[in-house]
């Protein structure tokens, strides 16, 4: 056959071939959202150095604890206490004994021995029965009328630090593969490129959430890898578990399941003793299920309802609005309550997630996805967690 310059045959030598019924549209079904880190939103700047710092403060207690299990003469009576750390105390402190009316004077301080010596039942308050580890709430100080400056107290700052953690992912494409025309992809680089970037964005919310830094050598090295600590290893203070401190039982029968008395005890616990103000709770899916079962008794729909609604996306309780997001990453028998004011994920600056090209050796097109980012988790005691809850 003659050179006509088509690129189909003549009509009537042979029936032509049929058209593949392909949609260019690529279904993905891996997870790849993450929730937290669109809710935190992005860092307002980036860090300068593996090794991010910051610096934290707290103003001088004003409770303290009884050290003590007998008393003389009585407990209603006794005047001289040991209590954990007597620097906490002042002369002229008005104190009171745990949840009671009584209020007490400090008299006289002896810092060597960790003693006060109270007047009891100031005020012909009634004297409280004094117990071990009974609290010690310092209402104020009476100073004298002309009296000298007292000595001056003061706290240290502290400066806290996390790591940069490298996130990086590799692309290798032929050239006949890019010269290729596929299904759904125009540039096969270019697809490639999102497809790493989807899964470094994932692990970077899962690092931010689980993640724990070297014991040694945190900065890293060409043996250890840099890593980052995430929230559930930052969080030291407010580390609840049901049955243990204030925290109830979830359900009154030591099953451990959340509920409303779990979850309120332990907002206000951190409520008592920072000025965080928890608006966000993380949970996976089995916790987010219990929290929405928070309204099921007091649901009510009307004949003509066609929605059933089962969801909580908003907490409100005397604690704080809690916004409730749900993670993927979460351990599936822990709650996250959060300050989300005091957490900021970062990239290192001039690394945050970039496509960075390589030499050519061959006949193909290589590069990396890759981004150094930490996290910066301030005041860790305004955070908490509610961990061994049943799944």
């Amino acid at each position: 056959m003659a050179f006509t310059g088509k690129a189909t045959y003549s009509a009537g030598t042979q029936l032509p071939e049929l058209v593949e019924d392909v949609s260019d549209i690529i279904g993905i079904v891996s997870p790849h959202e993450t929730p937290l880190l669109d809710h935190i939103g992005d860092a307002k700047r980036a860090a300068m150095s593996t090794v991010h710092e910051w610096i934290e403060d707290a103003l001088l207690p004003n409770s303290g604890q009884i050290n003590q299990s007998s008393f003389n003469p009585s407990p209603q009576a006794a005047s001289t206490i040991t209590v954990d750390d007597a620097s906490i105390f002042r002369e002229g402190d008005l104190i009171r004994p745990g949840e009671s009316g009584e209020v007490a004077m400090v008299v006289a301080v002896v810092s060597a021995s960790d003693q006060i010596a109270l007047v009891r039942g100031y005020g012909a308050t009634t004297a409280a029965t004094l117990t071990d580890d009974m609290k010690l709430t310092i209402i104020g100080n009476a100073a004298l009328e002309g009296d000298a400056a007292p000595e001056a107290r003061f706290t240290s700052r502290v400066r806290r630090s996390n790591f940069t953690q490298i996130f990086t992912a590799g692309i290798d494409v032929s050239g006949s593969m890019q010269a290729s025309r596929a299904y759904g992809v125009a540039d096969e680089v270019d697809y490639q490129k999102q497809e790493r970037m989807r899964e470094l964005l994932r692990d970077l919310e899962n690092c931010v959430i689980n993640g724990v830094a070297p014991t040694s050598d945190g900065q890293g090295s060409t043996t250890v890898r840099r890593s980052m600590n995430g929230i559930l290893h930052s969080i030291q203070t407010n580390v609840f578990m049901p049955g243990m401190d204030a925290i109830p039982d979830g359900d009154g029968a030591g099953t451990d399941q959340l509920n409303e008395a779990v979850l309120n005890a332990a907002l206000k616990s951190i409520w008592e003793q920072s000025s965080g103000n928890i608006d966000t709770i993380v949970v996976g899916g089995a916790q987010k299920r219990r929290i929405n079962s928070f309204a099921s008794g007091s649901r009510a729909y009307l004949p003509d309802d066609q929605v059933f609604s089962d969801m909580i996306s908003v907490y409100e309780s005397d604690f704080g609005v809690c916004r409730v997001i749900m993670s993927r990453w979460v351990p599936t028998d822990s709650v996250l309550l959060l300050d989300s004011s005091r957490i900021s994920v970062m990239p290192m600056q001039g690394r945050s997630f970039q496509y960075k090209p390589l030499a050519a050796t061959g006949d193909s097109i290589s590069g990396q996805v890759l981004g150094e980012y930490t996290l910066e988790f301030k005041n860790e005691n305004a955070h908490g967690v509610i961990s061994g809850l049943a799944v």
